[in-house]
C-alpha cells in the first residue's frame, strides 16, 4: 500500500499505518473513495504507464476531463476540468478514452465487496460508499480500522485498483478523513478528538460549504472551523440563516445526525449529450433523442422501472438552456414512447434552433410490477414495442450495445 500526502501538517498522529493507528472505539461509520478511479482501472492493463501522468478523458473539443491519475495532477489537472485545458497544463500527458461500461463493471465488484462486510453500505458515486460496521465488529471480531484494512487488501487484490478510507463517528468526519488519506491510505479519527480534528481546518471543508458560502463566512471573519463553533449561535443565525446557521453550528462541533442509509430510492434516471459541434438539424436531434430515450428506457428496465414524466433539456450554442416535462396518462419505461413524447416537446420549445446539448430524463419512478393502464397501443399484437425492446435487451447483454439498434440510428452510423 502507498503512502498519503494529503494529511495537513500536524495531523499525522491521524494515519493508520500498518496494524498501528488511533483509538477507534465507536469509529462505526467508514468511507472508502476509490483512487483516481477511472485513470487507475484503465492503467491495469497499461503498467508502463503507472509513474506517467495519464488523463481519462472523450476526444471531442468539448470533452472534459473524467479523471487524471496523482501525477498528473501534480501539473492541476482534475475532474471536470475541460481537455483543452488540461492539455496546456500537461501537455505531455498519455490521454485515453473512456472504456464503456468497464468502470461499472469495476464499481459493482467493488460495491459487492463492501457488502459482504455489511449490508449498510450507501454509494454516493461509482467510486465511493459510506458504510456503517457497527453490526459487523462483533460478527467479524474486528475493529473499523481492521475491516477498513480487510476492504483495502481485497480491492487491490481483487481488482487491481486501490481505496482510501476514512473512519469516524459521523459521516461527514469520515469523508473528510478519507480526502486526507489519499492516495492509497486510511485516516482515523477517534470519537474524543473529533473537535480537534476539525478545529484548524478551513470552513470549506464543512459539508455544505461552497465558494460562495465561504465567501460570505469570511466576510464575517471565519475562517476556520473552529471560528464557527466559537460563534454564539444567535449571532450565526443573523448573519446566515437559521437554517444554514444550525447546520453549520452542530457540524462544526462534530455532530452529523445522518445515518447511512443503503438502497436509496431512486427519483429519476436520465441520460445527456453534449455535441462536438452545434446540431442545428431537426431530424439529427430527433435522431439524438432516440439514442438517449434508448439509453433511459433500458436503463428502466434493468432496474425494474417505470416512469411517468418525461422531460427534455436543452442547451443552445448561446449557452441558454432550457427543461420542458410531460406526465403521462402512465408509467412507462419503453423507448418509443419516451422518445415520441421527448419530440413534442422538443417541437414544443419553438422554431428550430442549433443545439449544444441534449438530455432526456425519466421521472416519477414505480416498481414495472405496479399497475399499468392499458393503452390503445398494447391492444393489437403488431405494437407490442415493450416486448420488442426487452428481446433487444436479451440480444445486447449477450452480444453487445451494437448487436440490436434501432434502423435510424444504424443509418447514420453507415454514412
Amino acid at each position: 500500500m502507498g503512502r498519503n500526502t494529503a494529511l495537513p501538517e500536524g495531523f499525522e498522529r491521524f494515519r493508520v499505518i500498518g496494524s498501528a493507528g488511533p483509538d477507534d472505539t465507536g469509529c462505526h461509520v467508514l468511507h472508502i473513495d476509490m483512487d483516481a478511479f477511472f485513470a487507475a482501472v484503465e492503467l491495469r492493463t497499461r503498467p508502463e504507464l503507472a509513474d506517467r501522468p495519464v488523463v481519462v478523458a472523450g476526444t471531442g473539443p468539448r470533452s472534459v476531463v473524467l479523471s487524471a491519475n496523482y501525477p498528473a495532477r501534480r501539473f492541476g489537472v482534475s475532474s471536470a476540468m475541460p481537455v483543452a485545458a488540461a492539455r496546456k497544463l500537461c501537455p505531455h500527458a498519455v490521454y485515453l478514452p473512456p472504456t464503456r461500461g468497464l468502470y461499472g463493471e469495476v464499481s459493482r465488484g467493488v460495491m459487492a465487496i463492501f457488502g459482504e462486510y455489511t449490508p449498510l453500505v450507501e454509494p454516493l458515486s461509482l467510486d465511493e460508499a459510506f458504510l456503517d460496521v457497527r453490526g459487523a465488529l462483533r460478527r467479524l471480531g474486528a475493529t473499523p480500522s481492521e475491516i477498513g484494512r480487510r476492504i483495502r487488501a481485497r480491492v487491490e487484490a481483487e481488482h487491481g485498483v486501490t481505496c482510501s478510507v476514512g473512519v469516524a463517528g459521523v459521516k461527514f468526519v469520515a469523508k473528510l478523513a478519507s480526502g486526507m488519506a489519499k492516495p492509497d491510505g486510511m485516516v482515523v479519527v477517534p470519537v474524543s478528538e473529533t473537535t480537534s480534528f476539525l478545529r484548524p481546518l478551513p470552513v470549506s471543508a464543512l459539508w455544505g460549504v461552497g465558494p460562495k458560502s465561504a465567501e460570505v463566512l469570511r466576510g464575517h471573519g471565519l475562517r476556520t472551523i473552529a471560528d464557527i463553533a466559537a460563534t454564539p449561535l444567535d449571532r450565526l443565525r443573523r448573519w446566515v440563516g437559521v437554517a444554514s446557521a444550525e447546520h453549520l453550528h452542530a457540524l462544526a462541533h462534530g455532530r452529523d445526525e445522518r445515518a447511512v442509509v443503503p438502497d436509496t430510492e431512486e427519483k429519476s434516471l436520465g441520460a445527456e449529450r453534449t455535441f462536438d459541434t452545434d446540431l442545428a438539424d431537426r431530424h439529427e436531434q430527433e435522431r439524438q433523442l432516440l439514442h438517449l430515450a434508448e439509453k433511459v428506457a433500458s436503463a428502466l428496465r434493468g432496474r425494474g422501472l417505470r416512469g411517468r414524466t418525461v422531460s427534455i433539456k436543452v442547451r443552445f450554442s448561446d449557452f441558454r438552456t432550457i427543461t420542458r416535462a410531460r406526465t403521462l396518462p402512465s408509467a412507462t419505461d419503453v423507448a418509443r414512447t419516451v422518445h415520441a413524447t421527448a419530440v413534442a416537446l422538443l417541437t414544443e420549445t419553438g422554431t428550430p434552433a442549433a443545439v449544444r446539448l441534449l438530455g432526456v430524463r425519466v421521472e416519477g419512478l414505480t416498481g414495472s410490477g405496479d399497475a399499468e393502464q392499458l393503452s390503445l397501443d398494447d391492444a393489437f399484437p403488431g405494437s407490442r414495442w415493450r416486448d420488442a425492446e426487452i428481446a433487444a435487451d436479451v440480444a445486447r447483454s449477450k452480444f453487445g450495445a451494437a448487436a440490436v439498434r434501432p434502423a435510424s440510428l444504424l443509418e447514420r452510423d453507415a454514412q
